[in-house]
């Protein structure tokens, strides 16, 4: 049974924005004072949680906000990337990550522990756990584990759905469907303020959006593209 601050904590998203403010590594503006500065942003402009990537950006992020924080750790480029092992996860949570999202796929982990247990091990510890999930077997196994939110993150990245060209609306309404009592996020390739829309009305708890807002780069390599195709 969830505590009440927890009850608190995922009702204050429901029908809201979560933006997700992460750089790939390399870029710009990959450094946790700038992520800083965007999830502020973000906040201003109505979102009601952020999402962040590695220890810094966490710390960084929750010293200045006052909206939850969903931390995670990405390790790699393959495979289970984020938050894979117990380690990461209590990492994350130690850094400030009001909420610690975790893969919660099948697939191996480098720790050699299994979603469940590793949810299981941070339930303890007293923190929230959001399933990031690839398929409605991930939020059937991450629902008997006990988290508190489901999201569709991986969907089309795990191997397990194919890649849409914009959210998975399906796997969001089999989901909600399945698991009517488990708040569900919307996340992956939400790309514009009507999909984010549709995400709520086919059930999501609430809709996180990241590259459409926080990513610059592609932002403007989507606007070139459109100019120079008509050339």
């Amino acid at each position: 049974m969830p505590s009440t601050d927890q009850t608190t904590l995922i009702d204050s998203l429901r029908g809201g924005l979560i933006v997700s403010c992460q750089a790939y590594p390399g870029e710009p503006m990959r450094t946790p004072d700038t992520m800083a500065r965007v999830a502020l942003a973000a906040e201003a402009g109505g979102a009601v949680a952020l999402r962040c990537q590695g220890l810094a950006d966490i710390s960084a992020i929750r010293g200045q906000v006052s909206v939850p924080v969903i931390g995670l750790w990405k390790v790699g480029d393959s495979g289970v990337v984020i938050t894979p092992t117990l380690r990461h996860a209590r990492a994350c949570h130690s850094a400030g990550a009001d909420i610690v999202a975790l893969d919660a796929t099948g697939r191996t982990r480098p720790d050699g522990r299994s979603f469940t247990e590793i949810a299981k091990a941070m339930h303890d510890q007293g923190a929230v756990v959001m399933a990031d999930c690839g398929s409605l077997a991930d939020a059937d196994q991450a629902v008997e584990a006990g988290v508190a939110l489901l999201s569709t993150t991986l969907a089309g990245y795990s191997g397990d759905r194919p890649h849409t060209s914009g959210p998975d609306l399906e796997l969001l309404s089999e989901i909600c469907a399945a698991h009517p009592g488990v708040p569900v996020v919307a996340e992956g390739r939400v790309r514009s303020p009507q999909e984010a829309a549709a995400a709520l009305d086919a059930g999501a708890w609430s809709v996180a959006v990241g590259t459409a807002i926080t990513h610059p780069t592609s932002i403007t390599a989507g606007f070139r593209q459109a100019l120079v195709s008509r050339s």
